[in-house]
C-alpha cells in the first residue's frame, strides 16, 4: 500500500502503530471494565438468590432446615450461560442443604458495602471451574438456637467472561473502524499536503540544466519555505561558481591566446630568416616565451588545485604542521633565485608555530609571496620572510610598493598593475584563494623601507586567530 522510505508511508506506519497500541490498551481496559460491570450485575443476582434461600430457613425439632421450593431451585440451578451452586450451613457450620465443599471465604475477605446485608463476595475454584461466590450470614434467634447461619451461592464465570469479551470486542470494533477512518483521512490529508512538494519536484525536473533561477515560494507551505530558501541559496552559490569558472576559462583563454600568437609569430619570422644569428635569437626568444607559458599553465593548475584543497580542509582533512618549518624550507629553495637577482632573502622564524592546513597549498602561498617580492625588489634590495609566534606570516620587500587604490584589485585574477613587469597577474590571486581556503585574513601594508609588507594571519592549532 505504501513504502516505508516515503514520508507518507512512514507517517501512516507510525500512526498505525500508535493506533494499534491504543486499541490494545483500550481493549484490555474494556475487558476489565466489562468484567467489573458483569460482576456488579451478577453479584446482585447471587445475593438475591442467597436471600431467597435465607428466607426459607426454619427451625424444626431443635435443628435448622432449609425449605427451598422446587420452583426456586429450577430458577437458579441452571442458567443460559453458566451453572449455579448453593450451600446452606447451620450455626455450627454443618451442611444442611446444597452442594458439598463449596469454597469458604478466604481469611480477611471484607463485607460488602454495596448492599445492606452481611454478605461477602469472592472468587474461588469448584470442581475445576472458576466460580464467583457470595457468602450471606443469616441471624438465627430461637429459644433453642442462637447464632449465624451461612448461605453460599456460587456461579461459574462463563456469563461474566462472555459479557466482558462482548464489551471488549465491541470496543475494538469501534476503535478499529475509527482507526481505519483516521488512516484514510490522514492518507488524503498527507497527499494534499505533499502536493506542493510534487509541484516543486516537477518544476525542478522540467528545468534545463543551465536554468539556475530561484524556485518560487508562492505555492509552498510555511514549513517548507526554509528548505526552498536553502535550495535557492545553494543554487545562487552554484550559479556564482559557474559564472566564475566561465569567466576564469574566458580569461585563461585570452591570456594564453596572446603569448601563443606571439610565439607562433616569432617562429614564423625565424623560419623566413637565412642567417644563423637570427635563428638563434628567435630560439632564445621562443624559449623565454615558453617559460612564461609554462609559468602561466602552472599557475592555472594551481588555481584548479586550490578548490580540491579547500574542499579537503572543509571536510576535516587539514594537517597539523609547523609554519616556521614550511617557511624555512621555502626560503632554502628560493635562496638561489634571490642570489641570482641580487636580492638578500632573510628568514625570521625563531620557534615552531603549529597550525592546521594543507601543506601543498601553503607551500604555493609562500612561493608566490616570495616570488612576487623578489620580482619587485631592485637589485641590492632585501626581502624578509617572517613567522611570528602568533601564526602571523609576513613577507616584506624594498620595492616600490602598491598604492592604496590598487591594493584591493591586486587579488583579482589576471590583474597586472604594471604591464612592463613580467607576470601573469595570478600570483596574488592564488594567494588570496589559499587564504580564503584556510580562513586566514590577508592584508597589505607599507614596509619599513617604503616597500610592501604582506601579512597573513593563520589560526593556531589551539583555535586562536591573531589579527595585528
Amino acid at each position: 500500500m505504501f513504502k516505508f522510505d516515503s514520508l507518507r508511508g512512514r507517517l501512516l506506519w507510525n500512526l498505525s502503530l500508535l493506533l494499534v497500541a491504543l486499541m490494545l490498551a483500550s481493549g484490555f481496559s474494556a475487558y476489565f471494565n466489562g468484567r467489573e460491570a458483569a460482576d456488579t450485575a451478577y453479584d446482585r443476582t447471587l445475593l438475591a438468590s442467597a436471600r431467597t434461600i435465607a428466607a426459607g430457613l426454619s427451625q424444626r425439632d431443635g435443628s435448622l432446615s432449609a425449605d427451598v421450593p422446587y420452583v426456586a431451585l429450577d430458577t437458579f440451578a441452571y442458567d443460559s450461560a453458566g451453572r449455579i451452586y448453593y450451600q446452606v450451613n447451620d450455626i455450627h457450620q454443618q451442611l444442611i442443604s446444597g452442594y458439598e465443599q463449596l469454597p469458604a471465604p478466604p481469611a480477611g475477605t471484607p463485607r460488602t458495602d454495596d448492599y445492606p446485608a452481611l454478605a461477602r463476595f469472592y472468587n474461588g475454584q469448584y470442581q475445576g471451574q472458576n466460580v464467583r461466590v457470595v457468602s450471606l450470614l443469616k441471624a438465627v434467634s430461637e429459644p433453642n438456637m442462637n447464632g449465624m447461619a451461612e448461605i453460599r451461592v456460587a456461579e461459574t464465570d462463563e456469563a461474566r467472561v462472555a459479557m466482558a469479551r462482548s464489551l471488549m470486542a465491541d470496543t475494538l470494533l469501534r476503535l478499529g473502524m475509527l482507526g481505519l477512518g483516521a488512516l484514510i483521512v490522514v492518507w488524503f490529508a498527507v497527499s494534499a499536503a505533499l502536493r506542493p512538494l510534487e509541484r516543486l519536484r516537477t518544476a525542478v525536473e522540467e528545468r534545463q540544466p543551465d536554468d539556475l533561477r530561484p524556485l518560487p515560494l508562492v505555492s509552498v507551505q510555511r514549513e517548507l519555505r526554509p528548505l526552498v530558501q536553502a535550495l535557492n541559496h545553494f543554487t545562487e552559490r552554484l550559479r556564482g561558481q559557474f559564472e566564475r569558472q566561465a569567466q576564469f576559462i574566458a580569461d585563461a583563454a585570452h591570456e594564453l591566446r596572446t603569448p601563443l600568437a606571439v610565439l607562433k609569430a616569432r617562429l614564423e619570422l625565424g623560419l623566413r630568416a637565412n642567417d644563423a644569428q637570427t635563428w638563434r635569437m628567435t630560439l632564445e626568444q621562443a624559449a623565454n616565451d615558453t617559460d612564461r607559458l609554462t609559468q602561466l599553465a602552472n599557475q592555472l593548475l594551481s588555481l584548479a588545485r586550490i578548490e580540491n584543497g579547500a574542499r579537503a580542509i572543509a571536510e576535516g582533512g587539514a594537517q597539523l604542521l609547523d609554519l616556521s618549518q614550511l617557511a624555512r624550507e621555502l626560503g632554502m629553495a628560493m635562496a638561489p633565485l634571490a642570489h641570482a637577482r641580487g636580492v638578500a632573502l632573510a628568514l625570521e622564524a625563531d620557534q615552531p608555530v603549529w597550525m592546521r592546513g594543507e601543506p601543498t597549498l601553503l607551500s604555493e602561498l609562500l612561493s608566490n609571496l616570495v616570488d612576487n617580492a623578489l620580482a619587485h625588489t631592485p637589485k641590492g634590495g632585501n626581502v624578509i620572510l617572517r613567522v611570528t609566534p602568533h601564526a602571523v606570516l609576513e613577507v616584506e620587500d624594498d620595492g616600490p610598493g602598491i598604492p592604496l587604490v590598487d591594493r584591493e584589485r591586486v587579488f583579482e585574477r589576471f590583474y597586472r598593475r604594471n604591464h612592463e613587469v613580467a607576470g601573469s597577474g595570478l600570483g596574488l590571486a592564488i594567494v588570496g584563494e589559499i587564504c580564503r581556503a584556510h580562513l586566514a585574513p590577508i592584508s597589505l601594508h607599507d614596509g619599513a623601507q617604503g616597500g610592501l609588507k604582506v601579512r597573513v594571519s593563520f589560526v593556531l592549532a589551539g583555535g586562536r586567530t591573531q589579527t595585528l
